[in-house]
């Protein structure tokens, strides 16, 4: 089965609908498929909905997708450095959905593992719980919260095999595994692709039944906040 695409048109290609589910990993800007997510703008593929920690920054990452106008709605945990999609949000022309960074990581990873729902005592008493249903174990209230299965999940590795076997930098590896599990199809971007049998198979972060597409890429690898000290703190 062929997995490696020469470039991001052509390993989308004939995957993206208008108004389709697509799992995005990374957080900010760290370990995210810019190379895919240019791709979805070019394509113009628009109404969707998109589940990622958030939604990047303005004019770089999903937040160009917002800047187009081609997301819907979001399901991400954290919305805070990105201007455009709290205006949106505001004004009503975006939806949210809210979920606690860690229910959203489980959400994505009971997808990939074929779990429908799964409950959690994070969201109890609060808006969280809202309209989902209720259960008590060992005398403690639980809320159920709901597998994301999504169409087309796009994620970014360090080095992959031409199999697809993954390998994530440091933080970079994120929400990428749970991401990647959870789509019906996955596609990745990668720094390096290697020949099989040159990554210890002791690293590998995601195996490669869960990637069906890859790319190899140059990066921008842009930096979400620069933090420096002055001379005299250095």
């Amino acid at each position: 089965m062929k997995k490696v695409y020469a470039n991001a048109a052509e390993a989308l290609d004939g995957l993206l609908f208008d108004g389709m589910l697509i799992a995005a990993g990374g957080f900010g800007l760290c370990g995210i498929p810019e190379l895919l997510i240019q791709a979805i703008v070019d394509e113009g593929t628009k109404d969707l909905t998109v589940a990622s920690n958030n939604a990047g920054v303005d004019g770089f990452g999903l937040g160009k997708l917002l800047e187009t106008r081609q997301i819907k709605k979001m399901m991400s945990s954290y919305v805070g450095e990105n201007a455009e999609f709290m205006r949106q949000y505001l004004a009503g022309e975006l939806e949210l959905e809210f979920n606690p960074q860690g229910t959203l990581a489980e959400r994505m990873r009971a997808g990939g593992a074929g779990i429908p729902g799964f409950y959690t005592q994070t969201g109890v008493g609060t808006q969280i719980a809202d309209g989902k249903e209720v259960k008590i174990f060992n005398g403690k209230e639980y809320i159920l919260e709901e597998g994301i299965f999504a169409d087309l999940a796009i994620v970014k590795a360090w080095k992959a095999d031409t199999t697809g076997n993954a390998i994530f930098r440091k933080t970079a590896r994120n929400f990428n595994p749970p991401a990647a599990m959870c789509g019906k199809i996955c596609v990745m971007e990668v720094e390096e692709i290697v020949e099989p049998g040159a990554l210890d198979p002791d690293h590998i972060h995601l195996p490669g039944i869960y990637v069906h597409r890859l790319i190899q890429g140059d990066h921008e690898k842009r930096i979400e906040k620069v933090t420096t000290r002055s001379r005299e703190e250095a």
